[in-house]
């Protein structure tokens, strides 16, 4: 019989404090979480500025008086510090509610533009590059569902076509030159994580947004957009939006300590990269994502990614310290018996993520971990440890 490859899920030790060891020891009997790459516990800083919120600034953030003041003070330093930690503008961030919004509205925004653009060029009698047809978009098959379901469902519904680039069986990245012959005139958008959730691999984005930008500076009119879903990296390595040289990035802050809110880094919205929203409303957020901001969740947005700013080199030590432990205690115990599905030549790999099969005839991971009474881990991604027979 065919030998069955066991994934245990990815590990992210207590990158902020001995508290996450804590937190797990009070609540679940000394068990041991290694599930950090689908949810982190609030660092303490975290919920006491989210609770300092709740209570001093309850108010509107667009009223006047005393507690809307306050909550717009707290929600215009919480953009500065999440600015920051990726390397942008205050006025480059948008909050959002999740990492699933973000990404949504970057497609919906990469549609929306080519079809304006296109509409404008006949207008005026032209042609976007000889373009014609419908927008597309290159992505990769590994992305998250919050892109990878979004994609589906637009080509599914006739309004876009998508080219899902696979990443290499020796790598596990997607390579430049694979997006660059993906190419076509009607490319609206590239669309690329930074960092995979399941193999920690960390993808060549800047080679990729050089490629394309050195491609874009050929084109006439209509602009390849590029966007990173880099939910998974920030909080873990430097990110840094105009390094990478990306139009979107995508945050989430249920990553990296943070309450279950996101932001989308936009250079330059609406002026410089184009974002058209998906709902209307009070104008909040300049209109581009209204609705009353929810400004307990942004306030401990932007702690975490204070934070962040401050310490990233020692958590990228500790986190890097702790997976090293784990994989030497792993081999010592299983030997010949496990795979490290996270080890690719040639590849970066997340400080945290550790990725490994235990090899049998008839091993799956959920009886693997069904059995394992003391660790909460997933199988594979943890949006999807409750499908399939893995």
């Amino acid at each position: 019989m065919a030998k069955q490859y066991d994934d245990l899920g990815s590990l992210k030790g207590p990158a902020f404090t001995d508290h996450t060891f804590q937190h797990y020891s009070e609540m679940n009997q000394d068990r041991i979480y290694m599930d950090y790459n689908a949810t982190t516990p609030l660092e303490p800083e975290v919920i006491q500025a989210i609770s300092e919120a709740l209570q001093d600034a309850w108010g509107n953030p667009s009223s006047s008086y005393i507690a809307g003041a306050k909550a717009k003070a707290i929600i215009n330093q919480s953009r500065e510090n999440v600015a920051r930690m990726v390397g942008g503008k205050a006025e480059d961030i948008i909050f959002t509610s999740g990492g699933t919004e973000a990404n949504n509205l970057v497609l919906h925004t990469a549609v929306e533009h080519f079809r304006r653009s296109c509409r404008a060029a006949e207008e005026g009698g032209g042609q976007q590059n000889g373009s014609s047809g419908l927008p597309h978009i290159i992505t990769s098959n590994v992305e998250h569902d919050s892109v990878k379901l979004v994609a589906e469902h637009l080509q599914k519904e006739g309004k876009a076509d998508v080219t899902y680039v696979p990443v290499s069986k020796v790598t596990a990245r997607v390579e430049v030159e694979d997006i660059m012959a993906a190419v076509r005139s009607n490319t609206c958008l590239v669309s690329i994580m930074l960092a995979n959730n399941e193999t920690g691999v960390v993808m060549p984005l800047p080679e990729i947004c050089q490629r394309i930008k050195r491609l874009n500076r050929q084109r006439e009119r209509l602009q390849i957009l590029l966007h990173s879903d880099a939910a998974q990296a920030v909080g873990k390595i430097p990110v840094h939006a105009c390094e990478l040289g990306v139009d979107y990035l995508t945050i989430v802050g249920h990553k990296f300590y943070a309450p279950r809110i996101g932001a989308l880094y936009v250079n330059g919205p609406g002026t410089r990269t184009p974002v058209y929203p998906m709902l209307f409303g009070g104008g909040q957020e300049r209109n581009f994502r209204p609705g009353t901001e929810n400004t307990p969740m942004i306030a401990g947005l932007g702690k975490a990614a204070d934070m962040v700013t401050c310490h990233l080199s020692d958590y990228q030590s500790h986190m890097l310290t702790t997976k090293l432990y784990l994989e030497e205690r792993l081999k010592a115990i299983f030997k010949d018996k496990i795979h490290f599905n996270s080890h690719f030549p040639g590849s970066d790999v997340l400080p945290n993520t550790c990725n490994v099969s235990i090899l049998g005839p008839t091993l799956q991971g959920w009886r693997v971990l069904s059995s394992c009474r003391r660790l909460l881990a997933s199988v594979g991604a943890a949006c999807h440890s409750d499908s399939g027979n893995r």
